[in-house]
């Protein structure tokens, strides 16, 4: 009889195991459902949905500045908004007792993280940015992917190695344009747009430019984290999949969908 029990204990022990060994696999099956792994080469951008939104002014006028290169101008978008003017539109929208105004577009085509530092020292440009509550700032496409135009001339994309000393020229050139822009202006939050890899539909550049432009948003926010009123807006995930719904035909720029989704990210980290 004592035989029969400690072999039904065993029995019963056994069962036990087993059905929590059923039940984990089933709750991660179905974690991975909900949460699949990474394709190859590709990560998830830095600060999705981490950051809490940004308190605006509680009275008086929003005003927002544009400044970086041809994505804070609006290349690309057909209607000539970009995200700036569309960022615009949406908060005015969304607090309809205040006065969102669009201040100045300072985007230049083709600019590169050592073309703003300069302008930065005009005094034009100073004179903007200090009436400006809300700083909109788009820089480093260009340092990253200056072959971009490979893809129309026939020439070579960018290498691994040629990315990789892309970003730490560039991102040392980035914490002294957020230093600049924060003494400029102090008091005015800086949202930075993160960068997205639109090239990423091209099997040589997928893995490349993924992990560059996951290294360079990595960098990026790690410079933003040092001051206070600064947020980065994240699109490597609007675009990952989507590159031919969000960009234009030149392979590079986002169109005005694209532009849009990228607004509609600004307004949601605001409040």
């Amino acid at each position: 009889m004592r035989s029969s029990s400690k072999l039904w204990l065993i029995v019963s022990l056994v069962s036990g195991i087993a059905t929590l060994l059923l039940l984990g696999g089933f709750v991660y099956a179905v974690h991975d459902i909900v949460n699949p792994a990474s394709a190859p080469g590709f990560s998830s951008d830095i600060g999705k949905g981490t950051q809490e939104p940004a308190e605006l002014p509680p009275t008086g006028q929003i005003g927002m500045v544009v400044i970086g290169d041809s994505l804070a101008k609006g290349t690309g978008d057909d209607e000539g908004k970009g995200f700036g003017e569309r960022a615009v539109e949406l908060l005015q929208s969304k607090a309809a007792d205040r006065d969102v105004k669009l201040l100045g577009n300072l985007g230049i085509n083709g600019l590169l993280t050592s073309g703003l530092t300069d302008e930065l020292q005009e005094d034009g440009v100073q004179h903007v940015l200090k009436e400006a509550s809300v700083i909109l700032l788009s820089i480093g496409g260009n340092d990253l992917f200056q072959g971009a135009e490979a893809l129309e001339s026939g020439g070579d994309l960018p290498t691994a190695a040629e990315l990789n000393t892309s970003i730490d020229q560039a991102s040392e050139r980035l914490k002294t344009i957020v230093a600049q822009l924060k003494q400029i202006n102090p008091a005015a939050t800086l949202v930075y747009i993160g960068l997205y890899n639109p090239f990423s539909d091209i099997e040589e550049m997928r893995t490349v430019g993924n992990n560059g432009v996951v290294r360079w948003n990595t960098a990026a926010q790690q410079t933003l984290n040092q001051y206070n009123g600064t947020l980065m807006i994240p699109t490597y995930d609007l675009f990952a999949g989507n590159l031919s719904a969000y960009l234009s035909g030149d392979h590079f720029h986002p169109n005005s969908d694209g532009y849009e989704q990228i607004a509609q990210r600004i307004v949601q980290s605001l409040k």
